[in-house]
């Protein structure tokens, strides 16, 4: 199935290979925003990430979920000897400070390296990576230093421009190892023309936000769903549907995993049922028909050209 959806993409590209970065990831990473909901007891926080942990998931977390880095500590207090590849997001302006946000999560955590540093460059930083400045140097320290072992870069519409032009310049190779961004269904959280460039040069993608934040039918109906998503949850229910597939995760894990260049999929959750379902979709997860696919691939640029291309910062 795979080999298929290999020979569907190159109807647009001439050959597809995946480069190896980031292809040691677990096919599903385990997203920790729910570990900062104080609602829900530390000790269950503990238990549902311990479950994540000896299920032999990465864990992709930050300083800015709320209490998430105190609930890893606990645990990886237990034992030292297993404590998995974490992602930590750090950012933004300048290579001092990545290394702060680095220093300070891993101090919070307990740890003496972040596997991946999730950085989200702007200001200056981001120039660099564009053109080749200092930045890039200043990052490349901190892989040297063995404090970051590897960087990916965090990409929105709105910044769709930044890594398109850190691709095209090539600058970054060997720094940034690969592109991290909404990529479900219902979200395809980059420009067209970068899609498309990213496809091309077969850069290494980690998908975020498994299922977009629900089952399609209940975001469907959510009242307090943003109406660009309830719109667009409305469109592909049919489609769904029509695929056969049982589960929207298996569907959702299903579309993501299915483009060569993805690596994984990160997915939050805080249930153990929830979890047992994101294990079953990724365990061996074949790429979606063809056709559905399709479908889906054409209503993504319809889209981004119409909406996602156009929003404001951190407006989605």
């Amino acid at each position: 199935m795979r080999n298929r959806l290999r020979i569907w993409l190159s109807f647009w590209y001439p050959y597809i290979t995946v480069k190896p970065n980031l292809s040691d990831l677990s096919p599903y990473v385990y997203g920790t925003t729910r570990l900062g909901d104080e609602s829900i007891p530390f000790a269950d926080r503990v238990t549902i990430v311990k479950e994540a942990v000896d299920a032999g998931l990465w864990i992709h977390t930050s300083h800015q979920y709320g209490s998430a880095l105190s609930v890893l500590k606990s645990l990886f207090d237990q034992d030292r000897s297993a404590v998995p590849p974490t992602i930590f997001k750090v950012g933004n302006s300048s290579p001092e400070e990545v290394r702060s946000q680095v220093v300070t999560q891993l101090e919070a955590v307990g740890n003496a390296r972040m596997d991946i540093g999730q950085v989200f460059p702007s200001g200056q930083l981001a120039e660099d990576l564009c053109t080749g400045g200092p930045g890039v140097a200043g990052l490349a320290r901190l892989k040297d230093e063995g404090l970051v072992g590897r960087f990916e870069m965090e990409v929105w519409p709105w910044s769709s421009d930044i890594a398109a032009r850190c691709i095209e310049g090539g600058h970054a190779e060997g720094v940034i190892d690969g592109y991290t961004f909404y990529l479900n269904p219902l979200q395809r959280f980059v420009t067209n023309e970068l899609w498309d460039r990213m496809l091309e040069r077969n850069v290494s993608i980690v998908a975020m936000r498994t299922v977009a934040g629900g089952d399609v039918r209940y975001t469907a109906r959510k009242p307090d769903a943003p109406e660009y998503l309830r719109s667009r949850a409305l469109q592909v229910v049919p489609i769904f549907d029509r695929s056969g597939v049982e589960s929207w995760t298996e569907f959702a894990a299903r579309f993501s995993l299915g483009f060569p260049q993805v690596r994984a999929t990160v997915g939050a959750t805080a249930k153990r049922a929830n979890l047992a379902e994101f294990l079953s979709a990724t365990a061996d997860a074949q790429p979606l028909e063809g056709g559905i696919v399709d479908e889906i691939l054409t209503l993504q640029r319809r889209w981004s050209d119409e909406h996602d291309r156009h929003a404001a910062p951190w407006s989605m």
